[in-house]
């Protein structure tokens, strides 16, 4: 049977796909707040050497592993596991459900570009970032509209394949937004204050010091948080290494790739912290916001925080804001459609493996072509499943419309003064969809591939892969090591990390 299941046209062509993986919203809104509340310069210290001893160690062996097998991360587990066949599994549950709200946002950055491109057509300076904000939550017809449209531009992507959709955008995605990250570093890091965001990122305990945080986080905890944006942000446990490493050619160094992913998603996450934080800590200081109320993390920090910087600086500020509601779109749309492939890789290689058997049985050749026509089908199918959750999402404005959310009242605690608050993993859909994904199925699923290739496949295998190019793995010694003790250790604690984080257990 002959399968035309399609490759990279280039190594450059991959790397800019993986990079456009890696940098999503987790990098612009993630990093740099939980740099500052978790020591700064300390937790940049701690999450390069997770990168580097762990980070690197699971990219290298998910690149491998889908590279070997030449399928998804279903097939791929299938393939080379026997006790592990179904970690696979998580591999495409936490990508199907990180779209659920991953397409909403994406459609909030589409509303707040629009919003800014009216500002600047019409020379107004609109509503604050708080009132913009909440009157979008509250209109759930328009938010999912504006969903849809953003799976819509998914849809265009992702069906034209790995190097005619994937590729091409990202080969020219990822260079702007580069060049529109520069743009807004220099527009934040020139307004009054801005200074105050720099150290807040980058001294050591400044962000006790100076009054954003009443005490400083433990060693465990900065630990866990480090380890948990580090496997979010390079696209880890989520299947998109195991995909993208199918298409990969074998005479790729995946070292020399893995290195440059690791390097390009790092600086890009400091540069979206210059992007963000200054701006925001600087605005606040200017407008006489208490620092300890200043939003610099989650959608507020996009949406409100920012907006209201933006706001401040008049007419040029609807100017600014379009040019970073494009570039957090763009890198929204580069993550989703690496996270949309997973499941269409999933259901072509399931058609590919079907074809197979029938050739085997009738003894016919069988010509499986993963072209046009079925790639458009299946892209079409998988998009109309995450429509549904997700518009379960954007109806449900992050909790604001009274929508039913599982299990809401089982998290619920009256407080002293009779108001109610909500466990952080289920006060909306959004909220449980991102516990489901990254707060268990990612860091569980890293934790069993980790002791499935480090205990059950041997690292060897890995390494035979890894060394397929002819050249020989200088680090097969210090990978091995890492691979069955380091990353399993590590993976731990940021399993650990995520569920305190999400159900406030107080194990750290």
């Amino acid at each position: 049977m002959e399968n035309n299941r399609g490759s990279w046209s280039s190594n450059v062509g991959f790397l800019m796909a993986a990079i456009g993986s890696a940098v999503g919203l987790g990098n612009i809104w993630g990093f740099p707040y939980k740099m500052g509340r978790s020591g700064g310069f300390n937790f940049l210290v701690i999450y390069l050497a997770l990168a580097v001893l762990v980070g690197f160690s699971g990219m290298i062996s998910e690149l491998a592993m889908g590279r070997k097998t030449g399928q998804g991360v279903i097939g791929s587990y299938n393939t080379l596991s026997k006790k592990f066949k179904w970690v696979g599994w998580l591999g495409i549950f936490a990508p199907f459900v990180i779209m659920s709200f991953y397409s909403v946002l994406g459609g909030y950055c589409m509303q707040y570009l629009a919003l800014n491109l009216s500002n600047l057509s019409f020379n107004t300076v609109g509503l604050s970032g708080g009132e913009s904000f909440g009157a979008m939550l509250t209109n759930p017809l328009g938010s999912a509209i504006f969903t849809l449209a953003f799976l819509g531009i998914c849809v265009l992507i992702v069906k034209g394949g790995i190097s005619g959709g994937i590729e091409k955008f990202n080969k020219i995605g990822m260079p702007a937004l580069f060049i529109m990250l520069v743009i807004v570093i220099i527009c934040s890091l020139s307004l009054p204050n801005a200074i105050e965001g720099i150290k807040y990122m980058f001294v050591p305990g400044y962000a006790v010091k100076a009054g954003f945080i009443s005490a400083e986080p433990s060693f465990l905890t900065v630990l866990a948080t480090a380890g948990g944006q580090m496997f979010f942000s390079m696209s880890l446990a989520m299947g998109v290494m195991f995909t993208y490493g199918s298409y990969l050619s074998k005479h790729e160094s995946l070292p020399k790739n893995c290195t440059v992913i690791i390097i390009a998603d790092t600086i890009v996450a400091i540069m979206a912290g210059l992007a963000v934080i200054p701006a925001a800590v600087g605005n606040g200081i200017s407008s006489g916001i208490p620092l300890n109320e200043i939003q610099l993390g989650g959608p507020n920090l996009l949406f409100v925080t920012l907006q209201d910087v933006f706001t401040s600086m008049g007419s040029v500020g609807a100017l600014f804001g379009v040019i970073f509601y494009t570039l957090v779109l763009v890198a929204a749309i580069s993550s989703a459609i690496s996270l949309v492939e997973v499941i269409v890789t999933l259901v072509l290689d399931r058609k590919a493996i079907a074809a197979e058997k029938v050739a085997l049985k009738t003894s016919k050749p069988v010509v499986l072509s993963n072209g046009k026509s079925s790639r458009l089908k299946t892209t079409y199918i998988v998009i109309g499943l995450i429509t549904i959750e997700a518009l379960l999402v954007a109806v449900d404005g992050l909790g604001s419309n009274g929508v039913w959310v599982p299990f809401k009242e089982m998290a619920a605690t009256t407080l002293a003064d009779g108001t109610i608050q909500y466990a952080a993993w289920n006060d909306s859909w959004l909220s449980l969809m991102s516990c489901l994904s990254e707060g268990i199925a990612m860091p569980i699923g890293a934790l069993l591939m980790s002791i499935m290739v480090g205990w059950e496949l041997k690292p060897q295998m890995i390494i035979d892969e890894i060394e397929a190019d002819g050249k020989p793995f200088k680090m097969r010694h210090f990978y091995s090591f890492l691979i069955r003790f380091i990353v399993p250790i590590g993976m731990l604690l940021v399993l650990l990390g995520q569920l305190d984080g999400f159900f406030a257990l107080g194990l750290f």
